[in-house]
């Protein structure tokens, strides 16, 4: 398979996103992602503990994880486009899904206490578990297993774009039930959860196909895309383990 016709699910690792680096000679390293994702996972909770300490104080929150999953989306699109910048551009992503990763930490720990520790350990076991999955080659990544992530991505997303879009007109529609607790909407959650964790997969296997082919700065934007990842796993994990407690 030709290095650049591979395919992720992940907008965050697509091939236009990684064309034509083969030839620099300061390459990027798995190392190097390590450090940096560390480094961001670190900003990201910074910022979400600001947020809770603002909120103690009285401040809305709202604005704050509003105002972060916006500045999020807008700093992943520069990302997307300006990759030199990525050395600027995540870490600020970092800060700014801090900020929205706090508000919604906080909604679920004032329903319901300690739920947030436990999305954090399932976040960061889905992580190793996909790792060793990874590795050990139990689980491989062919094409068939790709397009099939990348189809379940994109029908969720949607699913997720309609809700939203229309909640927010006050529109009533069948995607409203899978806000509410019951077992459709649980087994939505299960799935979407699911996806996430083997996106995961995806984007181990296209870091290790590009490492040493790509400039250092790109590991900025291999770090982006699993900030991104993790981010979805986080979350897909408080709304279904919100879920199953009401149920």
């Amino acid at each position: 398979m030709a290095l650049y016709n591979y395919k992720t699910a992940n907008p965050a690792f697509s091939k236009d996103v990684w064309k034509g680096y083969a030839s620099t000679s300061n390459k990027m390293t798995v190392n190097g992602i390590i450090l940096k994702s560390l480094f961001c996972i670190f900003l990201l909770l910074t910022s979400a503990i600001f947020t809770w300490k603002m909120q103690e104080f009285g401040f809305n929150i709202n604005i704050l994880m509003y105002g972060g999953l916006v500045a999020a989306l807008f700093f992943s699109l520069l990302t997307a486009f300006i990759h030199r910048l990525a050395p600027i551009l995540v870490p600020l992503y970092a800060l700014a899904q801090g900020l929205f990763i706090g508000g919604v930490t906080i909604y679920a720990e004032s329903k319901f206490s300690g739920i947030a520790m436990q999305a954090i350990g399932v976040t960061i076991s889905t992580f190793f578990l996909m790792l060793f999955l990874y590795k050990s080659r139990i689980v491989k990544v062919t094409q068939r297993f790709k397009s099939v992530i990348f189809v379940s991505i994109a029908i969720i997303m949607t699913i997720y774009a309609c809700s939203w879009t229309l909640h927010f007109f006050n529109i009533e529609t069948p995607f409203a039930i899978l806000d509410s607790s019951s077992y459709l909407a649980i087994a939505f959650n299960a799935l979407a959860a699911g996806v996430a964790a083997f996106t995961l997969l995806l984007d181990f296997d296209f870091i290790e196909r590009k490492k040493n082919h790509v400039p250092r700065y790109m590991e900025w934007v291999a770090t982006w895309g699993l900030l991104v990842t993790l981010v979805w796993v986080y979350v897909e994990a408080i709304r279904l383990m919100k879920k199953m407690v009401i149920n």
